[in-house]
């Protein structure tokens, strides 16, 4: 009789500890996605804040280190602007069609690439977006050939 109680015993603790088990899984994994989700945000307002700075005469003002996207409600979201470059793959620019204003000029816009990262360090994650930026209209008759 006593060996039984001690078996009932062992199992109803094996289960408890699987329900316990399970329970903070879930708990780690929910945590995780509301570090992501913070992380992917800080890295969208960089790149809105990238759109609004970016200057193809300076790239280097454009980019950004380790900046708070809202100090008073989320500290531990920051984002991070790379400088601009020129792809290294596909064409530097792009002509526009129909954009023309005559005198066989052809117009487009010029192509950068920048890296945006996204960290929150209240769930230690990081998100990282590579996004193309064009800057244009222009001329590049004499450049697209």
């Amino acid at each position: 009789m006593l060996v039984t109680a001690i078996m009932a015993c062992l199992i109803l603790f094996a289960l408890a500890i699987l329900v316990i088990n399970l329970s903070t899984s879930d708990l780690r994994v929910s945590s995780q996605n509301v570090g992501e989700k913070k992380a992917m945000s800080a890295a969208e307002t960089g790149i809105h804040r990238m759109i609004q700075n970016f200057d193809p005469q300076n790239l280097a003002a454009s980019a950004a280190t380790s900046v708070q996207v809202d100090a008073s409600n989320d500290p531990a979201s920051v984002y991070t602007i790379h400088t601009p470059v020129t792809p290294t793959d596909g064409p530097v620019f792009l002509p526009m069609i129909g954009y023309s204003i005559g005198g066989g000029q052809t117009w487009g816009q010029r192509r950068f690439v920048v890296n945006v990262d996204g960290r929150n360090t209240a769930y230690d994650t990081r998100m990282t977006i590579s996004t193309g930026v064009g800057y244009g209209p222009v001329e590049i008759s004499t450049m697209y050939k």
